[in-house]
């Protein structure tokens, strides 16, 4: 809740780890209490994510250039929301919906939407004296998430011919985040040594995950098992493994290519070649297993292996809770990948994550392949309980800082904190 009425609403244009431009905005409330909130943008994104406004001028940054987003925090929106008292951020984001007024929000732009929408969250924060965690969460919020850590890049996020696009550790046997994060660093360095022992380039994605140039599925998952093993830590056990397929990259008229491979799958043959990979690996978790457009393929993928593993919508949702509502309904997925981004405001992401818990579906807070410093999803983690987040390796700061954060949280909340661990796993 808040009474305060905002007093300045500003925006800049910033960089982002990928060296394009995104939005930073900044509101101060008239108590001087103040949020600042840089958006993230995706290269593997869904067709149905809310409008990422780009200035599209080949003259500026290759046409990704975000300053008419800019211009409609500081012109439109500012003018809009200056000396108005909101009484929550729910309702300021309502506010920012009806004054864009279109279904994706694509005539004020989603990033600038989003930037509002969490830089007042973290000004009302502040004004209360919380952090926004609690604040978001109050007392209820204690559960720090089990680390999807990506340590193997390939599809878009990597020049390599790899077509899955993350290969992921999850260290569930650790006892606290902290705990988790030093396993996690500690496997990602012995990765590192196997691989420039094999004469791999250890070179990083956009996600901090190594890119070697590695032939299939198998050669990346037995890469990482030899990593676990040689950190001395028991595979299945200590860390289990997920995989994000990005499928919508390699889906082409009904099959999916994995050129890498050279295989060409239908929707029942990926199912197959998806249950091999976990009869053999410790895989507890697949993203976008299957096509966003494969609605049939993802029935079946859900059928066949729902019950026994973590099955993620990314691409398929889009952290929309209309479409995620559609999704239940259809038997699609089990868990639902949540992206600020790709919906635009906080209360719709809120709304996307309770939704999913009635439903019994699981969360994944994410980040995008296009961050920033900004630490907000760390704390909308724990805010949720959601039990899993995603932010990448154990190197680039932008990627390091939402860790670094969670501890943080962690140490403040002292005997409060507890760890996700094992609970995430299927029984």
């Amino acid at each position: 809740m808040s009474n305060k009425k905002i007093k300045n609403v500003s925006a800049l244009e910033i960089i982002d780890s990928r060296g394009y431009p995104t939005v930073e905005a900044k509101i101060v409330l008239d108590d001087n209490s103040y949020g600042i909130c840089a958006v993230p943008s995706g290269a593997s994104t869904g067709k149905f994510e809310a409008h990422e406004l780009r200035d599209n001028d080949e003259k500026r940054f290759l046409g990704k250039g975000v300053l008419k987003a800019v211009s409609n925090v500081n012109n439109v929106i500012a003018k809009e929301i200056i000396n108005k008292t909101f009484q929550s951020f729910t309702e300021l984001d309502e506010f920012l919906i009806k004054l864009d007024a279109t279904p994706n929000k694509s005539k004020l732009g989603a990033n600038a939407i989003l930037a509002v929408s969490i830089a007042y969250a973290k000004a009302c924060a502040l004004s209360a004296q919380q952090n926004l965690f609690y604040y978001l969460g109050g007392q209820q919020a204690n559960l720090l998430p089990v680390p999807m850590m990506n340590i193997i890049n390939g599809g878009k996020h990597a020049d390599n011919p790899i077509d899955i696009q993350e290969f992921m550790i999850a260290p569930v046997g650790a006892n606290s985040i902290k705990d988790a994060i030093r396993i996690g660093a500690e496997i990602f360095h012995h990765l590192r040594s196997l691989l420039k022992k094999n004469f791999h380039n250890t070179n990083v994605g956009d996600e901090g995950g190594f890119a070697p140039n590695l032939k299939s599925t198998t050669q990346a998952l037995d890469f990482i098992s030899q990593a676990i093993t040689a950190a001395g830590y028991k595979i299945g056990d200590d860390v289990v493994l997920a995989l994000d397929c990005a499928s919508s990259e390699f889906y082409e008229n009904g099959f999916y290519n994995l050129k890498g491979e050279d295989l060409k799958l239908d929707s029942e043959q990926i199912v197959d070649y998806y249950e091999k990979l976990c009869k053999n690996y410790p895989i507890y978790s697949i993203e976008d297993g299957c096509s966003e457009d494969d609605h049939l393929g993802w029935k079946k993928l859900t059928a066949k292996l729902g019950n026994k593993i973590q099955l993620v919508g990314d691409d398929l949702f889009v952290t929309n809770p209309k479409i995620l509502a559609e999704g239940i309904k259809e038997n699609m997925a089990n868990a639902v990948l949540v992206k600020v981004n790709q919906i635009g405001t906080l209360s719709e992401t809120i709304q996307t994550i309770n939704l999913a818990n009635k439903a019994n579906y699981l969360n994944v807070i994410s980040h995008r392949s296009g961050e920033t410093e900004d630490t907000t999803i760390a704390h909308i983690a724990v805010a949720t309980n959601a039990g899993q987040i995603k932010t990448g390796s154990l190197c680039r700061s932008d990627r390091t800082a939402k860790y670094n954060e969670l501890i943080r949280i962690e140490d403040q909340l002292g005997k409060q904190a507890k760890f996700a661990g094992k609970t995430i796993l299927k029984k």
